[in-house]
This record gives C-alpha cells, sequence and structure tokens, in this order.
C-alpha cells in the first residue's frame, strides 16, 4: 500500500495558454493504492461526490489502465472538481507516480506526465499536460511536444476559489479560433517575461508576464465577479493576477508578506458580487512526493 500527495495545480498563467503550469503548495489531493484483481475506485472529500467511481471515466482509473496496474485506489480530494486548480490532474499525476512504485514500472517522472496525461483526457476530452507536469515535477513547468521544462523557483502565490463551476469543455469552446499577429506579440512578449520572472524568482515580472489580450477575456465572461476580485487584488499588492486554468479560480502573485491583504482582497472582491470564496495563501510547491 503506497500513499501520495500531489499538489494544486494552476495552468496557462495567462500568457502560456495549453504550455505553462506551475505546482502550489497548497491544497491537495492524496491517493493511496493497493494491489488488486481489478480496478476499483473510492473517493472521499472536497467535491467526491461529484466524481466518477467508473475507472473508465475517472483519471486514476485511467492512469491505472495505462500502466497495467491493477489497484484498488482511495482519493481523498483536497483539490476541488471544476475548480481551475487542477483537480483531475492532482488525482492523475498521484496515481502515476503511486502505481509506478506499486508495480515497479520503472518510469521516470517524465515518462510519468505522459501517462497522467491520458488520465487527464477522460475529463477534458484531450490528453493535456499543463497541469500533470507541474502536479508531478514541481516548480514552473513549460510543456511542448518534444519534452517538458522544468524550473524550480521561489514566488509568493494567492489563489482564490469563488463558489460557482466553470467547466473545462466550456472555457475551450469560448477560447478564439483566430488571433491578430499584434496580439500574438504582445502574447510572446508576455510569455518571455513571465518565464524570466520565474527564472529570476521576481514577482513583478511574473505579474507583468501574465497579461494577456485573447483567451483571458473571453474566459473571464464566464466568472461572475472576476473583473472586481483582480481590481482588488492589485490595488492590495498584486504584482500580477490571472485566470487559474480554465477558471474559476484567479491565481496573483505578489510580494512576499502581502499574501493575507492580496487573499483578503480577492475574497472581497467577489463577496461584493455576491459570489463567495475562499483563497489559498502559496508559495511553488515540490510536486508529488510518496508519503
Amino acid at each position: 500500500m503506497i500513499t501520495v500527495r500531489a499538489p494544486a495545480t494552476s495552468a496557462n498563467l495567462g500568457s502560456g495558454f495549453d504550455v505553462f503550469g506551475v505546482a502550489l503548495d497548497r491544497p491537495a489531493d492524496y491517493v493511496t493504492v493497493e494491489r488488486a484483481e481489478t480496478t476499483t475506485l473510492e473517493i472521499e472529500g472536497y467535491g467526491s461526490e461529484y466524481i466518477p467511481t467508473d475507472p473508465a471515466k475517472n483519471t486514476a482509473g485511467v492512469v491505472a489502465r495505462e500502466l497495467d496496474a491493477p489497484a484498488h485506489i482511495t482519493i481523498e480530494k483536497g483539490v476541488r472538481p471544476s475548480s481551475g486548480l487542477g483537480s483531475s490532474a492532482a488525482s492523475a499525476a498521484a496515481a502515476a507516480v503511486a502505481l509506478n512504485e506499486l508495480y515497479d514500472r520503472g518510469l521516470t517522472k517524465e515518462e510519468l506526465v505522459r501517462v497522467a496525461a491520458e488520465g487527464e483526457a477522460a475529463v477534458s476530452g484531450e490528453a493535456h499536460a499543463d497541469n500533470v507536469a507541474p502536479a508531478i515535477l514541481g516548480g514552473f513547468t513549460i510543456v511542448r511536444d518534444d519534452g517538458v521544462t522544468s524550473i524550480p523557483t521561489d514566488v509568493s502565490l494567492v489563489a482564490c476559489l469563488p463558489e460557482i463551476v466553470v467547466s473545462t469543455r466550456d472555457a475551450r469552446r469560448v477560447v478564439p479560433d483566430s488571433v491578430a499577429i499584434e496580439d500574438l506579440v504582445d502574447t510572446v512578449g508576455s510569455a518571455a517575461t513571465l518565464t524570466a520572472g520565474f527564472q529570476q524568482d521576481d514577482p513583478v515580472l511574473v505579474g507583468r508576464g501574465m497579461r494577456e489580450h485573447v483567451v483571458t477575456p473571453a474566459r473571464a465572461a464566464l466568472i461572475d465577479g472576476y473583473a472586481r476580485a483582480v481590481d482588488h487584488a492589485r490595488k492590495a499588492g498584486a504584482t500580477g493576477a490571472t485566470i487559474s486554468g480554465s477558471g474559476p479560480s484567479v491565481l496573483a502573485v505578489c510580494y512576499p508578506g502581502r499574501q493575507r491583504e492580496v487573499a483578503s482582497a480577492l475574497i472581497e472582491g467577489f463577496n461584493e458580487e455576491g459570489v463567495d470564496a475562499r483563497a489559498y495563501q502559496s508559495g511553488v510547491g515540490t510536486g508529488a512526493e510518496i508519503l
């Protein structure tokens, strides 16, 4: 029997649609696996009532199939489903690391990212690795078809989760099919700035690099209170803020020591629009770990 903790993650980060991701140090999922004849699932915790226990429809169950590693899998959810904080990725990542260890498959962490991405396809319809990569590798990650780059970094973050739901499928439907060249140039500049910011542990550069004018505005329209919450966060000291993944969570970056004020401001912004919210003061996480 093996238990693995895998963290919440934030994908896209504004300028890195389907490419960038970062691990948070809280909240997290805990997955316990035990050898069995066939794969079965037991799920408890935050939002567990909305998660399928059919292995073919659950990210962890699909990972067990991909690894040919049948097991009884117990998932303790700390990351709410449909939160924009990589809920399905956390379960997939933890299951991949745990089952690789349980069955001694000998796969590297980079190889496990691809396995866990197949689990993600059970939820999103496509095998995206922008959440599972940081969930397994930790740090700030850059996902390309030819591999994954992970950069250790130390930046103060705040994730704010409003009590509304935005499905990944709905969020992908509103993404524009084309982009003007000036918007492309602006996005490339932001992406380069954000990458430099994480490399240098610079919250100002990371905040500037989150700015993006194509995908973020389209998805912001699905999130009640988003604009007010971001405005409040900036006034409270956030150097930047954007939608976390497909939403509805908001991810803000700030200087160390300003997380409490930024968290309170984000919650206040949502509350003023009649939306309850909770916030997580976080650093950059280290990825899945065997407990």
